[in-house]
């Protein structure tokens, strides 16, 4: 009998010891989950605290009261604010949902909406082709909806293992423009196990300058990138390249082409994207302009790296506006650093800066490097804002585009430093090429006066 009520009290003493685990474990809330698991990981790099991005947004997502930021908090994004939008709307269901300009810039699955009805809401987020899994996206959609309370849970955490991820329609051409000009590559071949890059001048027949307040890119698969790029001013006709007529980076054999290279040394960056699909607007009274002198050359770079031809194909659309409409013409950068090595077989950071000589205001940024780029960061240098993180980026292949707004001021003697980091798993030492499989530090923008 001793033994029987032993062993019944110890039994007990178990079930006792295990309920009390049981009730003292805390469930992790919906909200918490949220921070713990998708914006700390998909969000924090960018919306950090100090960085340019946080200031813009008014969020610092890496901090424990994201929560107080972001709820029935109005965005700074003006049309957003006079469209009735806060950030994340507690009015729960439907309701919740459409008044969560949140749900509007992640929203991956309504991204034509997002892009043809609201592109001044800015970009999606996260930035580039990024976008969050199914199962974040319904985990974020039914906490809203909810009410997206602080506290407590509203959503199965089981809709987190749905890891599948929109994918953008695929490759179809452009429309034209009602007002501009469109124009077009291709189709072309690509050489199976080869990377084909080539430029082709384009005479555009002006009389007089015109000004581009948005470009569409539209390519094909494979892509590696795509950039139009008009001419210094000041380049004379002898140097500009022979217009309607292909010109190859390299030759089938590997080889470059001098008379391309030659003709590079005058281009002056006018826009383009490594995405397979962009569609750009500047901020309104805001344009780029086109000198009547000259063209648009177009640089394409297709990688095949299969046994079989690929066909590349590029469209793009240029639209313009009227003079009259313009209050500011944006001027074209891409910072390039070429005097570095990445020795064999490992990791090396390269930094460079880039100081002004007048005051300038940076309204835009994008990052361009080859496949052993592992981050991409860029801070301020000087001034009161003294290494402000302004951009990061982890992705060589579809970095993203920053917008700033307002503008980045630098003042004579200021700049921005670059801070790339490399991983060279090769045997052999990498340094500057054109090829993807050597190594580019370049960042791209514009900037007004």
């Amino acid at each position: 009998m001793e033994i029987k009520s032993l062993a019944k009290l110890s039994l007990l003493v178990l079930i006792f010891f295990a309920c009390e685990d049981k009730d003292s474990t805390v469930p992790i809330s919906s909200w918490n989950t949220i921070q713990e698991q998708i914006l700390t990981s998909s969000c924090a790099n960018c919306h950090i605290s100090g960085t340019a991005i946080a200031k813009q947004s008014g969020l610092d997502l890496s901090k424990g009261n994201a929560y107080s930021q972001m709820v029935n908090v109005p965005p700074k994004n003006i049309s957003a604010k006079n469209d009735g939008l806060v950030i994340v709307s507690n009015e729960g269901g439907m309701k919740g949902l459409g008044k969560s300009y949140l749900w509007e810039k992640i929203n991956a699955y309504d991204r034509e909406h997002f892009l043809s009805d609201h592109p001044e809401y800015g970009q999606m987020m996260p930035p580039g082709v990024n976008f969050l899994t199914d199962g974040q996206l319904q985990f974020i959609r039914g906490w809203i909806e909810g009410g997206a309370p602080e506290t407590g849970i509203v959503v199965d955490k089981n809709l987190l293992e749905d890891s599948n991820r929109y994918e953008p329609p695929k490759y179809q051409p452009l429309d034209p423009p009602e007002n501009g000009f469109q124009l077009h590559l291709g189709p072309f071949e690509i050489q199976p196990n080869f990377e084909r890059e080539f430029f082709y001048y384009t005479d555009l027949n002006l009389t007089e300058d015109i000004f581009v307040n948005r470009i569409q890119i539209e390519m094909r698969p494979g892509s590696h990138h795509f950039i139009l790029y008009s001419f210094l001013e000041g380049t004379k006709r002898t140097n500009l390249p022979n217009l309607g007529e292909i010109r190859e980076l390299r030759y089938s054999d590997g080889a470059p082409n001098l008379y391309t290279l030659k003709t590079m040394q005058f281009h002056q960056f006018f826009g383009g994207t490594q995405w397979p699909r962009l569609d750009y607007r500047l901020p309104p009274g805001v344009a780029l302009r086109i000198p009547s002198q000259f063209g648009l050359d177009q640089n394409t770079h297709f990688v095949n790296r299969t046994d079989t031809i690929m066909v590349g194909e590029v469209y793009s659309n240029i639209h313009t506006i009227d003079k009259s409409k313009v209050q500011r013409i944006a001027e074209l950068f891409g910072w390039s650093n070429m005097d570095f090595s990445l020795p064999p077989n490992k990791i090396t950071t390269i930094t460079k800066t880039f100081d002004v000589n007048n005051k300038i205001y940076i309204g835009q940024v994008f990052s361009h490097a080859h496949e052993k780029m592992t981050e991409f960061v860029v801070k301020i240098s000087g001034g009161p804002r003294n290494n402000e993180v302004i951009y990061w980026t982890d992705d060589w292949q579809h970095p993203p585009i920053i917008n700033y707004d307002p503008a980045i001021e630098l003042n004579p003697g200021e700049g921005l430093k670059l801070i790339a980091t490399y991983d060279n798993p090769t045997d052999q030492t990498v340094r500057f090429g054109f090829l993807s499989t050597a190594e580019m530090m370049i960042l791209f923008g514009w900037y007004y006066q």
